[in-house]
């Protein structure tokens, strides 16, 4: 690799490492402030809210490299013009697209992470948090199976339980729901269940009623009911499922066979389109980098500024996702579809590409 290529690849790396860093632990301490609060309030250790979060890093991790390989190739390409660099390295012969080189290097550097986070530490992660996730669902459940207690398993909710029978019947249930701000909801039972279903824990209650409390009239109905269904989920989460799309490996996605296709209720369709999400998500890198780079050199060196060339840097990138998110819908219907996901990232090389032509053919230099 030529000197040239080395000094601007020493500096897109370092940029790119600095970003990485600020903006993963942004986004982590977004992330964490909502995890302490669900599990610490649900009475869980600080080992599992620290597991938690070691385990959601790697897709933390993936969201923010390619934000990091755009913001580090316009903030480079920025830097090298301000400074007049990039048009020196111009005056003596050397072309933009010369200049592009350490760039493509640089988003493959960034690319290669992303392929090992896609295809291999992702899906582990996913994995190990739903398993871990489902264990912490049990035993919250099992966690109210506590006769003589009033318990609190949520903000606003308040459990009872008269007696638990060696049958694990449970009789003389109240429980009272106050979380919404519109009316508070308090069911009692002669006798009632703990059904674990796919999508959580069920609380069916048998013979009993439900006293309804309006707080903006300050009227309470109460209706009877022989048996009643409660949703549990939402204090203690899902439970009991099967692995999703997008805990498989690889190679699994590339046989989706008819055991896994149920396991995860997914078509196959959904499979092709995670596959090809993963190699185009990875290549992702390249593409950003490509468009800070593009979008600064195509305006040329100006006295005057170059925020037009950054605003079109950003909305480039804007449109690219939006264009990703509206074909993510098609491609997922569709096995024949599923190449849609390769269509923003063929874009975006392909206007960048254009733009580091127009800056070839570009010849005064603004004022």
């Amino acid at each position: 690799m030529a000197r040239l290529d080395r000094y601007i690849l020493a500096q897109l790396l370092w940029v790119f490492g600095f970003f990485s860093l600020v903006l993963v632990s942004v986004y982590w301490v977004n992330r964490a402030v909502r995890l302490f609060d669900q599990l610490i309030s649900n009475g869980q250790p600080m080992s599992v809210f620290l597991e938690f979060t070691a385990l959601s890093l790697p897709m933390l991790i993936r969201t923010v490299l390619p934000i990091s390989a755009f913001v580090a190739a316009t903030y480079v390409t920025l830097s090298l013009l301000r400074s007049s660099e990039i048009t020196v390295l111009q005056a003596a012969g050397i072309s933009p697209f010369r200049l592009a080189r350490p760039v493509v290097a640089f988003g493959l550097i960034v690319t290669a992470f992303l392929i090992v986070l896609m295809h291999f530490l992702i899906p582990e992660a996913r994995a190990e948090l739903s398993r871990r996730q489902m264990e912490v669902a049990q035993n919250l459940t099992a966690s109210l199976l506590q006769d003589g207690v009033f318990q609190h398993p949520a903000n606003g909710v308040t459990f009872f339980i008269t007696e638990i029978t060696a049958e694990g019947t449970m009789r003389g249930i109240y429980l009272s729901d106050a979380r919404s701000q519109l009316q508070r909801i308090d069911y009692t039972a002669r006798t009632a269940l703990i059904v674990p279903e796919a999508s959580g824990p069920k609380l069916v209650m048998i013979d009993g009623q439900a006293q309804i409390f309006d707080r903006r009239t300050g009227r309470l109905s109460v209706t009877g009911f022989g048996d009643f269904t409660y949703d549990l989920s939402t204090m203690t989460g899902p439970a009991g499922r099967g692995r999703s799309v997008q805990e498989l490996g690889s190679s699994e996605l590339l046989a989706a066979t008819p055991a896994l296709l149920e396991e995860t209720r997914a078509s196959v369709a959904q499979f092709r389109f995670e596959l090809v999400s993963r190699f185009v998500d990875g290549f992702a890198a390249v593409a950003a980098a490509l468009i800070g780079f593009s979008s600064l050199i195509a305006g040329g060196f100006s006295r005057l500024g170059f925020w037009r060339e950054v605003v079109v840097a950003v909305v480039l990138m804007a449109l690219v996702q939006t264009l990703t998110n509206a074909l993510a819908g098609p491609a997922m219907r569709s096995t024949a579809l599923a190449w849609l996901g390769i269509v923003p990232l063929g874009l975006a090389v392909a206007v960048s590409l254009g733009l580091i032509a127009w800056a070839t053919r570009k010849r005064r230099v603004r004022t």
